[in-house]
């Protein structure tokens, strides 16, 4: 018999309850979907010339090719950036030498408080806002360096909550501080910072659509010169909204398949009743065992 340590099994009332309350906010949903579907279509959203230019092959291309491809390739060269600078000052706030750890620290705080944006506009005019890649690069230093500050502090954290007597037992059979890392640490910690590490890349790739206040390529781009010369503002929306969705759907599904390939599912801890029952699971060495008896 299997039970849950931390809260007891909802009971037949509890359940029907809880059905009740998903039924009311399905229809909750329902209705506000329904009222702006119904908007849209009274103010001609939905009429066929808003929406022919994405079925046109020259715009389609224009869609996938210089937008979707620019911005997947904006937020690869960024994630790969802000996982080596993110590793690199992660691993400089956990050194015991003050003189590597606090100009870490304070790269780390500087870069995870300025906002994105105004990181992607100062770098645009530092790299010069006539050249032709400025943008692209622009949008890709301002991620890197934001993301690579925000995993350094997903590093360090996911370090600490590897048990000290990993770090201990380390040290007591003679391994040095750089394979004490290397060896034990790392390993364990990456399996606790997986979640966090695509979500980051999630937001990475979301943040790539700031990059239309520098003229950079991708999604947001393509969108504003579809609507201005179309007029199809919510047409338009709805299409690059879909296409990140979609995207970041997939992102969802390359975690979900790197949290069971490299961590492994998480089940429920198996508790059995105490006294034993036929059946019952020992909690130990999860196998099945014959049940005891009051004489057992």
């Amino acid at each position: 018999m299997t039970t849950s340590v931390l809260f007891d099994a909802p009971g037949p009332r509890t359940v029907r309850r809880h059905r009740i309350y998903g039924v009311v906010a399905l229809v909750g949903v329902l209705a506000v979907l329904a009222f702006v579907v119904t908007r849209f279509y009274d103010d001609g959203q939905f009429e066929g010339d808003k929406w022919e230019v994405f079925v046109t092959p020259d715009y389609v291309r224009v869609i996938i090719v210089d937008g979707l491809l620019n911005t997947l390739k904006m937020a690869a060269v960024a994630i790969v950036g802000a996982s080596v600078l993110g590793a690199l000052l992660g691993v400089a706030k956990l050194s015991d030498h003050a003189v590597v750890r606090w100009p870490a620290w304070a790269v780390v705080e500087f870069f995870r408080a300025v906002p994105v944006l105004l990181l992607m506009v100062f770098t645009w005019y530092l790299i010069g806002i006539n050249r032709d890649a400025a943008s692209f690069w622009a949008v890709v230093i301002a991620l890197t360096l934001y993301n690579g500050a925000v995993l350094a502090e997903v590093l360090r954290a996911g370090v600490n909550a590897v048990p000290k007597g990993q770090r201990e037992a380390a040290y007591a059979i003679g391994m040095r501080k750089a394979q004490v890392m290397n060896i034990v640490l790392l390993p364990q910690a990456v399996k606790i910072m997986l979640p966090a590490i695509i979500s980051q890349c999630i937001v990475a790739l979301k943040d790539t659509a700031l990059g239309q206040y520098v003229l950079a390529p991708g999604l947001t781009r393509i969108y504003k010169e579809i609507y201005l010369e179309f007029n199809n503002r919510v047409p338009t929306m709805i299409v690059i909204a879909s296409l990140y969705i979609l995207v970041n759907l997939l992102l969802t599904a390359l975690a979900t398949w790197a949290q069971r390939r490299f961590v492994g599912e998480r089940k429920p801890l198996q508790v059995g009743m105490v006294g034993g029952l036929d059946g019952a699971r020992d909690p130990v060495t999860d196998v099945s065992r014959p049940g005891r008896g009051p004489s057992a």
